[in-house]
């Protein structure tokens, strides 16, 4: 296990690394991203997007696909662009059909986000979450109130003050490193590029774009009710995200960090379709158009089993530290516990594996500081050249352990991992750096993705009979409960459609 030595480093934050994407990416947005789905005077309803809001969205709407995974495309994709641009119609901004882009992008986090230009996205995972048209509807409803109301323009500038990485990762890095300007920092570096990239509004643009949302759904002709029911979904599948990953609270994923008081939102959104009256659902047209979806991690992203990560494609794999959970970003694979956090990417490489850990150190110094390895000591994990450095900084009152520990897996390429745990703890991770290899090509010919399954419930099938044959070791009747919608106490009638998780090439 690396060791350390006592360092004078200053208590002034930390700057992130240029990390390159280690699978799609590119680098982090500039832009104030509208991240929800988790006040101030509305603008005239009928105003159009303006040419300046268009190209402000055009600039980064090829670094957003980026970053999530990319947009997808087929049937599905063209569905949700078919059910976003009719929403965005009931906003009443002019020429909003045509102005709004809606993407269904490639990524396996439960969110929802847009920008500004009338640039809207879901990701997979949560259209996969939704259970009918009208939910579908709602989520793209919600985003187009954020466009229509321009509160990406009225956070902005508070996020040009503070720093669009520096807001998020506080969010993360606080509950190990506290409110220091060193757990900002790192925050910084274990979120960039990660699909974890969004900023969170204020609670009362959250309600204004839920408000937004149920008057665009009653407007055409969906159930108003569909916004509850979704972020109720959403909200249980947090939770569950928790259970299964063994955190005892639901406050670290994507979709806490972005979407608050998800609890509160449910009943306030139930509250206000109640007297509005019924609609359409499409549930049976929508489950027929996401039969199919992949679900989960893209093999081509590579894949979380449990505490193990592998990517079939980069051909390498290894294990978290008992006890902690993985999130798969664009860029980066963020390894998260209650004693130390940590990333797996990688940077540009020339051969020299010491040069390349002295790089990421000076990153994570930036402009303010010069933090260096104590030393650099190289060795050899599974038959993979390696090397890591160390070193503890100040982090407020207290001190703590960064590692930078590199493998080289060829002559141009090299894969890192940049961790930070509480000073004289940092032996949490030593297994997990020691469990970095190849991949035999038998693995990674095993590696399949998860794809949904829309079945229809025959007599005598039961939740338990059903969500015995979803693609998990654990967890089974919990899961298929939260995809479905369905509470602990609901049951399943013949004729009913469902939705599985499978195993399929």
């Amino acid at each position: 296990m690396p060791k350390f030595a006592q360092s004078s480093a200053p208590k002034s934050g930390l700057k992130s690394p240029r990390a390159l994407p280690l699978f799609a990416g590119v680098a982090p947005l500039a832009l104030a991203l509208s991240g929800c789905m988790g006040g101030g005077a509305i603008p005239s309803a009928s105003t159009p997007i303006t040419q300046s809001e268009a190209q402000q969205g055009a600039e980064y709407h090829p670094q957003l696909l980026a970053q999530f995974g990319g947009a997808m495309s087929g049937t599905q994709a063209n569905y949700v662009e078919s059910v976003g641009k009719n929403i965005a119609v009931q906003s009443g901004l002019g020429n909003a059909r045509d102005s709004f882009t809606v993407s269904l992008v490639n990524s396996s986090v439960n969110n929802a986000f847009a920008i500004p230009g009338g640039y809207i996205y879901t990701t997979r995972q949560l259209l996969a979450l939704m259970n009918n048209e009208a939910e579908l509807a709602g989520v793209l409803g919600h985003e187009v109130a954020h466009v229509a109301a321009r509160h990406s323009q009225r956070r902005q500038q508070k996020a040009q003050r503070n720093s669009l990485l520096g807001t998020v990762g506080a969010i993360l890095s606080g509950v190990l490193l506290g409110d220091s300007g060193l757990g900002q920092q790192l925050g910084k570096t274990f979120l960039q590029g990660s699909q974890l990239l969004t900023l969170k509004f204020s609670r009362s643009q959250e309600l204004q774009a839920d408000d937004l949302g149920i008057q665009y759904l009653q407007k055409a002709g969906y159930d108003p009710r569909a916004m509850g029911t979704v972020l109720s979904s959403l909200a249980a599948q947090n939770s569950l995200d928790a259970q299964l990953q063994g955190r005892g609270n639901a406050t670290i994923p994507a979709w806490a960090s972005t979407h608050p008081d998800p609890a509160s939102r449910v009943r306030t959104a139930l509250e206000k379709a109640q007297p509005l009256g019924g609609g359409t659902t499409n549930r049976d047209t929508f489950l027929s158009s996401i039969d199919g979806l992949i679900y989960g991690d893209d093999p081509k992203q590579g894949v979380i089993e449990g505490r193990q990560f592998i990517h079939p494609e980069l051909r390498f794999t290894f294990t978290a530290p008992q006890g902690f959970y993985m999130t798969n970003g664009a860029t980066a694979v963020g390894i998260n516990g209650q004693s130390g956090q940590g990333q797996l990417t990688l940077a540009p490489y020339n051969g020299d594996l010491s040069a390349y850990i002295r790089t990421q150190f000076n990153a994570l110094g930036g402009d303010q500081q010069k933090i260096s390895p104590q030393s650099i000591q190289t060795t050899t994990i599974n038959g993979l050249k390696a090397a890591y450095g160390t070193a503890r900084v100040n982090n407020g009152n207290s001190q703590v352990d960064l590692v930078v520990y590199a493998y080289e897996f060829a002559n141009n390429r090299a894969y890192h991992f940049t961790t930070v745990a509480p000073a004289g703890k940092g032996n949490v991770f030593s297994a997990m750096y020691a469990s970095m290899r190849r991949v035999t090509n038998a693995e990674a010919a095993s590696v399949v993705p998860r794809r949904l399954d829309v079945v229809t419930v025959r007599r005598g099938e039961s939740v338990s009979v059903l969500a015995n044959r979803m693609a998990y070791d654990t967890g089974k009747e919990a899961r298929f409960r939260v995809l479905n919608g369905l509470g602990a106490n609901d049951t399943l009638r013949a004729g009913q459609k469902v939705k599985l998780v499978v195993k399929s090439r």
